[in-house]
């Protein structure tokens, strides 16, 4: 994965001044300034009764929750595709007349071959997983074990069997930057590797791996892609054994009864991960492990020491099967307008701003709606497209210096699909863009939810509360946000980037620019009752805190774009 290095000091006084690490919220004065009058034309426009216009069409029957390719999904991206030629941003890609066709009828072939077009093209393959015939086989000897779902979890587009020995290789984690690798010493080549969930001394504030908090070692998507990238055929992924959490699967299955139980899997067709990642219990993996290993005592050893404890568990061998119920390959879409800089240097350069269009579509007469997950951050990206270009045109008005790409990304629910393939396919050079500004769930106040039960505090007043995840990774980025905050006056808090129970960090579409090195945060107004069920509607938006995000966002956004100095990218926090 190749990407810019930034490198950024800071004195040990700003960074307690700008790091989240040392408070976890910083409460803004509600005494608020007046921006600058080249900046009001564009504020002025963020009107709260055209965000419940337009959040209150995302979320409606017709559109019945977006869910990736469906009929609806379709629909939905015409209508944004309308909102961004109306706003008058421009198209970027060129599309072929097929493929434009699909959501623009009334083209006719003899217009064109190719079309200027506001969509980006994302090839997705959907299926359906085979639960009675999916199974993972132990043999040791003469004897077998067998285990279906729930004690095994196999989610793959590809039908397979495939048999392996099996190498334990720790947490999964080759860290150069922190001198940690479990892959040291050991071949796993054409072998099954079973890994940890999660990164090691998670619980410890002086881990290497930035203390308590998530770092990227510990999403699934980079085991998987580490394992795969030492010649792994498949990944075992298990708890962690001394976790002081839920595991993945206990956060899941929090809420999976709240879930609409006909959603389909969804993956990319150039998926960067080639083999098979399967989820396993601890007393699955345990059996495998056998009677002469302890994979308590290994993890207990590794957070210790830092040291690999990976080796070949002898005498294993394991098979795993896969086979779907169905499967078909159709593209999907994602929605991209720009607005170019004036500065005939700086225009070269990429601000982004986005969100998902997606959600989780219905059930017969049940329809997820997704008002705040995640119209309304598909609402706020409209905003500011609108508010960016009346600014623009205005008397009195400013231009951005450096170009701005609003992005409305699909497939967000079924693993970040469309963000992962724009990162890997850019539109605009990854290594020129600056920062991302990225929405999901930008309309509600935060309260106590099955999400959130006695792993994070949430016995707070949000009501005037915006969470930032990412600050770790730009603090230079965290300053633009605090500094414009002086016109908006949010409580500005940072509780999810020390998190490492819910994985935060890692489920939203700022993640794959993250991995690029991209400062890209997360505006996020956090996690509450509805979430991810039927009564997540427009009703309970609170669309005065939703402009203020939105106006604070604003601000940000031409800072970003108009600031002589880009905000760094912090490697390794």
């Amino acid at each position: 994965m190749k990407s810019k290095t930034l490198i950024a000091l800071f004195t040990f006084v700003a960074l307690i001044y700008i790091s989240p690490l040392f408070a976890s919220t910083i409460t803004a004065s509600h005494t608020t300034l007046t921006p600058p009058p080249s900046l009001q034309p564009g504020w002025n426009s963020i009107q709260t009764q055209e965000l419940k216009q337009d959040v209150t069409y995302l979320a409606s029957d017709k559109l019945a929750g977006r869910l990736s390719l469906t009929k609806e999904s379709n629909e939905t991206i015409k209508w944004l595709v309308e909102q961004f030629k109306k706003a008058g941003l421009k198209p970027l890609t060129q599309q072929e007349y097929s493929l434009t066709q699909q959501l623009n009828p009334q083209i006719k072939k003899s217009d064109s071959q190719t079309q200027r077009s506001y969509l980006q093209t994302v090839p997705l393959i959907n299926f359906y997983p085979n639960t009675n015939k999916n199974y993972l086989e132990l043999t040791r000897g003469q004897k077998k074990w067998t285990w279906k779902k729930p004690d095994t979890s196999i989610i793959f587009p590809n039908n397979f069997k495939l048999h392996g020995d099996v190498v334990f290789a720790g947490y999964g984690i080759t860290a150069n930057d922190l001198h940690y690798d479990d892959y040291a010493n050991i071949n796993v080549r054409g072998k099954i590797v079973l890994i940890f969930e999660h990164e090691p001394q998670e619980t410890n504030p002086h881990s290497i791996f930035n203390g308590i908090a998530n770092t990227v070692y510990a999403t699934p998507f980079m085991k998987a892609f580490n394992a795969e990238q030492h010649g792994a055929i498949a990944v075992l992924i298990l708890p962690e054994p001394n976790r002081r959490h839920p595991s993945n699967q206990d956060r899941f299955n929090r809420m999976a009864k709240a879930l609409n139980p006909n959603l389909p899997s969804q993956a990319l067709v150039d998926s960067k991960i080639k083999i098979p990642v399967v989820t396993i219990t601890n007393a699955v993996a345990d059996q495998i492990a056998g009677n002469k290993i302890s994979l308590s005592q290994l993890q207990a050893k590794i957070d210790q020491t830092l040291k690999p404890q990976s080796r070949l568990i002898p005498q294993d061998k394991i098979t795993i099967n896969n086979e779907n119920k169905s499967s078909f390959t159709a593209n999907s879409y994602n929605v991209v307008g720009l607005l170019e800089g004036s500065d005939p240097t700086l225009k070269h350069e990429t601000v982004i701003i986005s969100a998902h269009h997606d959600h989780d579509g219905k059930d017969g007469k049940r329809i997820w709606h997704g008002a705040d997950d995640n119209a309304s951050g598909t609402t706020g990206v409209i905003a500011l497209a609108r508010a960016m270009i009346i600014n623009a045109h205005a008397a009195n008005g400013m231009k951005p210096k450096r170009s701005i790409l609003f992005v409305l990304f699909t497939a967000e629910e079924r693993g970040l699909l469309g963000s992962f393939y724009m990162a890997d396919h850019p539109l605009r050079p990854i290594d020129s863009t600056v920062a991302m500004i990225n929405f999901d769930m930008i309309g509600r106040n935060e309260s106590a939810s099955s999400q959130t039960k006695g792993l994070i505090n949430t016995n707070l007043n949000t009501t005037n509360r915006l969470n930032l995840i990412g600050a770790h990774y730009s603090p230079d980025y965290n300053n633009v946000v605090r500094q414009e905050n002086q016109y908006v006056g949010l409580d500005l808090d940072y509780r999810f980037d020390q998190d490492a129970a819910l994985n935060i960090f890692f489920r939203s579409d700022q993640f794959p620019f993250v991995l690029k090195h991209v400062p890209s945060f997360w505006w996020f107004t956090g996690f509450h009752p509805d979430y991810h069920h039927i009564t997540d509607t427009a009703d309970k938006i609170n669309y005065v805190k939703m402009a203020k995000i939105i106006r604070l966002s604003y601000l940000t956004a031409f800072a970003f774009a108009n600031d002589k100095a880009a905000p760094q990218f912090i490697e390794n926090p």
